[in-house]
């Protein structure tokens, strides 16, 4: 995995997270290092004889099938797109022994590694417009070119997901809000602290951010003038 690491120039937990998808896959084998000497053995990945599938990939044509369909065919596309990345944020969440209380903190760590783990580049940059408000900068979009055509639904996707991550903590912050594309590489996430136990508000798609039945808007905001704090923070 070091040797991956080292020659991709991803972080180790970045190379082990694409790896265990090959393994997930059927693509590769993973074992662990038979040694004699002290330490902990390696974990060693071994692609499969035949695995490998050649051919075009079409992933954003998939995605755009789907999104646009999605578009079409509901009557609430931005909340169904929260509730999925909802879904999937607790999904891709590691959640806390029973019992033991997640600190906002440790909840904002945790969020700002499964983001990166996505490739949104994030950035954790303290308060916002109030005492109660963090925000995450997202430096990168891995859903850029759909996002642009469907910014509702991919970007409701996104904002589930944090709020997804956040609840399986029960920590105390949430997800408030995504303004995308403040700038032509940068989105804000807005946090809000001191929200017992919500990660997300509620399981329905009005209470996921959407406002209104139609889901429009999400939590999710048109693209605007950054907010001046943050705008003060990259000038300095």
């Amino acid at each position: 995995m070091a040797d991956v690491a080292a020659s991709t120039g991803l972080h180790t937990n970045t190379a082990r997270f694409h790896l265990d998808g090959l393994v997930d896959a059927g693509l590769v084998d993973r074992t662990t290092e038979a040694r004699d000497q002290p330490g902990r053995p390696r974990a060693l990945y071994i692609a499969r004889p035949g695995s490998a599938r050649g051919g075009q990939r079409s992933y954003r044509l998939l995605a755009e099938i789907l999104t646009s369909y999605l578009a079409s065919q509901s009557d609430r596309p931005a909340a169904s797109a929260v509730e999925a990345g909802e879904a999937w944020g607790r999904f891709l969440a590691d959640r806390p022994a029973p019992y033991r209380r997640v600190d906002e903190a440790t909840a904002t760590q945790r969020l700002v590694a499964a983001l990166e783990e996505i490739g949104f580049a994030p950035e954790a940059v303290g308060t916002g417009s109030s005492s109660t408000e963090r925000q995450i900068l997202l430096h990168h979009c891995p859903f850029r070119e759909v996002a642009e055509e469907h910014r509702d639904i991919v970007c409701g996707v996104h904002l589930g997901l944090m709020r997804g991550v956040l609840a399986e903590q029960s920590a105390p912050v949430a997800a408030e809000r995504l303004e995308p594309f403040v700038e032509p590489n940068l989105c804000i996430a807005h946090l809000r602290t001191g929200t017992k136990g919500a990660g997300a508000k509620g399981n329905s798609g009005k209470g996921a951010g959407a406002k209104g039945n139609s889901g429009k808007g999400a939590g999710t905001e048109r693209p605007g003038s950054r907010p001046a704090s943050t705008a003060r923070r990259h000038a300095s």
